[in-house]
């Protein structure tokens, strides 16, 4: 891991692991308006992650035949923080908060450290909000290796969470063909706004901006059935990016940006629903008719109102989401990200003898004899028991 840290970061920690001293100096290095503004976000994300539990079901499918599904924690989890150009303590959160409440035995973070080779503070007090005491300053593909593989000092996980580089995802992909599970392939943050008349183009400019300056692949499409308004968020645009201080990446961002003139909010809707995008921003009159029409997204902003950033940080739902178009077939993370879910059967005498007939015949439709033989000689021994 120093080896690597070395190569790719310019310098390794000298001890890997985070120790008890600078988890206690994390909260003396925050201010309290940081302090309060994160423990009301991991209040949020709490409570509405709370409520995706779901009860263990079950159900009697015939007389005798009883079928149960039951959550389950998945044991061993590691989180991974990026920390490139900012350190996304947020994150932490979002992934730490749901991996508390599944009751994961094992949790771990990895994070690469800043340039004075500590973790960023903010990182450090979000992890103990989770009860995350394992923290180790590793970053990119390294990390994701030493979550999936194990190292002396790193434990191997069996299932990985977090955004990263593209590095980082082809490495997270890559562990996931050996037995690894990960959240989802995760690339570059992107953003449809869709907006009429009646959106301000002050807002849906902010909210093209907030994801412009994560970086200079991020990706920034507007749709919108207004043509002045084009005109009115290109004004905004220039007016907000002159004291951005990530200027120069969210230019490199627009400059690749799509905007689309459309002929009616039907038109808008299916052009998004192709895109499927990671952030959908309904600027629109009327946000929750349309949203009756969203089949592909992360996580959905409805009205003029609810910014993306809101979403990013504060208001419960997750950040980590499918980005790419895998919103078409993906979630974002949840509660049941963090859990597995385990099927039980109990069949009593006279279930057996209902439901075995129609297995052996199924099982010798297939040709597997072993099958059906697993079936008639419990029906041939509880026969024998009547005579």
């Amino acid at each position: 891991m120093r080896r690597l840290a070395e190569r790719f970061d310019g310098s390794a920690p000298e001890t890997l692991e985070v120790d008890a001293a600078a988890f206690e100096a994390a909260e003396q290095a925050l201010s309290d308006e940081l302090k309060i503004a994160i423990r009301l976000a991991y209040h949020n994300i709490r409570v509405f992650h709370e409520q995706q539990w779901e009860p263990e079901i079950t159900t009697e499918t015939m007389p005798s035949v009883v079928c149960s599904r039951r959550s389950v924690p998945i044991e061993r989890v590691g989180l991974y923080i990026p920390g490139g150009s900012a350190a996304l303590f947020s994150t932490v959160l979002m992934l730490g908060v749901p991996a508390q409440l599944a009751g994961c035995q094992e949790v771990i973070l990895c994070t690469p450290p800043q340039k004075n080779g500590q973790v960023h503070p903010a990182v450090l007090f979000c992890a103990q909000l989770c009860g995350i005491r394992r923290v180790f300053k590793i970053g990119g593909v390294q990390a994701i290796g030493a979550m999936a593989y194990g190292t002396e000092s790193v434990p191997q996980v069996w299932k990985i969470f977090g955004p990263g580089n593209p590095w980082v995802t082809a490495a997270k992909q890559l562990v996931s063909l050996e037995g690894v599970a990960i959240d989802m392939p995760a690339g570059p943050s992107e953003v449809c706004v869709v907006a009429d008349a009646s959106a301000r183009a002050s807002f849906v400019a902010a909210d093209l901006l907030s994801q412009a300056e994560h970086g200079a692949d991020s990706q920034v499409l507007l749709l919108t059935t207004s043509e002045v308004l084009i005109g009115q968020i290109e004004q905004e645009l220039a007016a907000q990016l002159s004291d951005l201080p990530r200027r120069e990446l969210a230019e490199q961002a627009l400059a690749h940006s799509t905007v689309i003139l459309v002929k009616d909010m039907d038109e808008a809707m299916a052009l998004s629903n192709r895109y499927a995008p990671e952030h959908l921003i309904l600027q629109v009159g009327n946000p929750e008719h349309w949203a009756a029409r969203v089949r592909n997204a992360g996580s959905v902003f409805l009205g003029h109102f609810t910014p993306e950033s809101a979403g990013d940080y504060a208001s419960g739902t997750n950040h980590t989401l499918p980005t790419g178009g895998y919103a078409r077939a993906y979630a974002g993370v949840s509660l049941d990200s963090f859990l597995k879910k385990i099927t039980f059967q109990s069949i009593q005498r006279n279930g057996l003898e209902k439901i075995g007939p129609a297995i052996t015949a199924m099982a010798r439709a297939e040709g597997l004899e072993a099958h059906a033989r697993a079936v008639t000689l419990r029906l041939e021994h509880l026969a024998g028991l009547e005579k």
